[in-house]
Formats: structure tokens, C-alpha cells, sequence
């Protein structure tokens, strides 16, 4: 299946900015991996403040969906979080990349008020999705030792962030592994 441009630009800039981060390509760099001109990409995102945004416009709903693929078919809670850790650890391809929202967090200074706008409501949307998997682990016992969901949420969101970032800073996927034991052995 052929893609559009459009497509291919983002599916280029979306792994130059989790295996390099926002700082680390040009749109001489995109232009020459899709096969187009540089002054081409401006028609789709002219400014790379544009680019961010469409990026996070377009993770917030793939995310999303993965949750709620997650929801369809895992009934515990206890699964759902497993399910989570698993998306977290294969976003990283392998000690290639970083999740996209972690990638752009290391660049925020670099980044249009309006991604970094579009990067908290990603956060808070997933916060709210782990809450959720929080409070029905204490209804159905599937999660070990749930004592605020809200808290909880926060803090493994922390656990995925950070063991992403530490699994990169040690060329080690096994030390995301490591980190991600801890919530794993909650669940039932």
C-alpha cells in the first residue's frame, strides 16, 4: 500500500525524533529520506512548531486507541498494566527509540507552546487511562497493593518514562526490563 506524503513525512520525522530527538534532524533530512523537495515539506507543515504538533496530534491518537484495544481484550486489570508495560517496552524497538512523548519532553525547550501543550494533555490522558486501570485492580484484586489510583497512575507513568530513559542511557533494554519487574509483579 502506497502512502501519501503527508504520511510519510510524519512517519519519517516521528522516528528521526525517537531515535535522535527534535534537535537531531533537519527538514533537508526528511526531504531526503521521502524523496522530496525541502521547500516541499513546508506545504504540509511549514514551520517544524507545525510538525511537533502534528506529531503529537497524531500519537495522542494512536495511543488511544492502543488503550482501548488494551480494554477490548484484556479483562483484569492486571493484564491491562502488563499490556501497558509491553506497548512501553516495544515502542522502544529495541534500544532504537524512545517513545515519542519522552523524545520530545528531552527537547521542550526547543518545542511551540503548542506541542508542549498537546505533550500535558497526552500525559493527562494516559494518566487518567492508568487511574482507571488502578481502580479496577482494587475492585478485582488483580493488581497487588493498589492504595490511590491517581497517585499510582502518576508514579508508573514516572516508572515507563523513566525506565525508558535509563534503558537509553545504558544501551540496555534488559534495564527497562528491570525497572518495569517491580509494576509487573503486582499484577496478577
Amino acid at each position: 500500500m502506497e502512502i501519501d506524503t503527508k504520511t510519510a513525512l510524519l512517519n519519517s520525522a516521528e522516528f528521526a525524533v525517537r531515535s535522535r530527538g527534535f534537535d537531531g534532524f533537519s527538514y533537508a533530512d526528511l526531504a531526503e529520506e521521502v524523496g522530496i523537495r525541502k521547500a516541499s515539506i513546508h506545504y504540509h507543515f511549514p514551520t517544524k512548531a507545525a510538525l511537533s504538533a502534528a506529531l503529537m496530534d497524531r500519537y495522542h491518537t494512536e495511543l488511544t486507541g492502543r488503550c482501548a484495544e488494551i480494554e477490548e481484550t484484556h479483562d483484569t486489570a492486571g493484564k491491562r498494566m502488563r499490556a501497558l508495560i509491553a506497548l512501553y517496552r516495544a515502542a522502544m524497538n529495541d534500544g532504537q527509540t524512545l517513545c515519542l512523548c519522552v523524545s520530545l519532553i528531552i527537547s521542550r525547550e526547543s518545542l511551540s507552546k503548542e506541542a508542549t501543550d498537546k505533550i500535558r494533555a497526552f500525559r493527562r490522558m494516559m494518566t487518567r487511562w492508568i487511574e482507571e486501570v488502578f481502580t479496577l485492580g482494587k475492585a478485582d484484586l488483580s493488581i497487588v497493593g493498589v492504595g490511590d489510583p491517581k497517585a499510582e497512575a502518576r508514579a508508573t507513568l514516572a516508572l515507563l518514562e523513566g525506565a525508558h530513559l535509563t534503558a537509553r542511557a545504558e544501551i540496555s533494554v534488559q534495564t527497562f526490563d528491570e525497572a518495569a519487574e517491580i509494576l509487573k509483579a503486582r499484577c496478577l
